[in-house]
């Protein structure tokens, strides 16, 4: 009887292993995989926190499909709170839970079908980038609310109106970026002759600034904004262009001068009225008296 030693058997043995694991890899990969009921569901991407003047909107992607979107958000020093509830829309504006501007807040974006059965697993969510309204809230263009030369025509003086936001102070009014940042809120204003482009700059910290400029001369300026204790997003959107006029002293000249304007027009407008109503009354008081003559009868000769 012929023998086969212990390593030939090995041999023979192996390439029929091989081909036992391929064929059961093979059955195997064709089992339908477990999953949980919302697993299956896309989650939100491309997250970002628009924000102007604390006023914050929450985007993503994608528009959902036979699910929807729920907003959860929490701060470092917040537990957390759902806006947007069950929402087919891919913006959610979360101002309101964000009141703490000097927090940290995180945003779970959580993809759901809509039940109102209690989910037995937690549905797949995506987290956003962390978020801190006073450190990155983007500020708005600030406002020229006047200016006027001295009489000397030496000193030109700006008076800067603060950007709102929508948070309010407890009388109810608005909140403006003064009442946020207080002393960390600086404004520049750049100024150039009217005649030139050389552009020159001052700095303040309150809402006013004095600048000396060469007599007679009219000038262009605007201001921007400035948060020093920022890393990112440091300075503000510009002002629109101010220029002084010829003869115009203050900004609310110009306002003096509309208003002048307005009530002329509406003078000669109510001129021009009583002047058509006498011209109608005449007329018509005419046509009665001829109307009248031709009703009497003719005295015969």
């Amino acid at each position: 009887r012929p023998r086969y030693s212990s390593r030939r058997m090995l041999q023979s043995v192996r390439p029929a292993a091989l081909w036992l694991q391929l064929m059961l890899a093979s059955c195997l990969s064709g089992l339908p995989q477990p999953s949980s009921g919302t697993s299956t569901l896309p989650t939100a991407f491309n997250i970002t926190w628009s924000s102007i003047n604390f006023k914050t909107i929450l985007e993503w992607q994608p528009k959902p499909v036979d699910y929807v979107y729920t907003v959860s958000i929490a701060g470092k020093k917040s537990n957390w709170k759902k806006k947007c509830i069950y929402t087919t829309e891919t913006e959610c504006d979360v101002t309101d839970l964000l009141q703490d501007v000097n927090d940290t807040y995180t945003a779970h974006i959580i993809s759901e079908v809509q039940t109102h059965e209690k989910d037995v697993e937690e549905p797949p969510f995506s987290i956003s980038k962390s978020f801190t309204p006073y450190k990155q809230t983007i500020i708005g263009k600030p406002g020229i609310q006047s200016f006027q030369f001295n009489n000397e025509h030496t000193k030109l003086l700006v008076v800067i109106e603060d950007p709102g936001t929508p948070y309010r102070l407890p009388d109810g009014s608005l909140k403006s970026i003064r009442e946020i940042f207080k002393e960390d809120l600086k404004y520049t204003v750049y100024y150039w002759r009217a005649s030139s482009t050389g552009k020159k700059q001052e700095t303040t910290t309150t809402n006013t600034i004095e600048i000396s400029v060469d007599k007679g001369e009219n000038y262009c300026f605007y201001t921007e904004a400035t948060i020093p204790s920022r890393k990112e997003f440091r300075n503000s959107l510009e002002s629109q262009i101010v220029c002084t006029g010829h003869g115009q002293n203050s900004f609310n000249d110009f306002g003096i001068g509309l208003l002048i304007a307005m009530i002329a027009a509406v003078v000669i407008f109510i001129l021009l009225i009583v002047v058509l109503s006498v011209i109608l009354y005449k007329c018509r008081k005419a046509k009665a008296e001829e109307k009248a003559m031709e009703g009497k009868p003719l005295n015969h000769v």
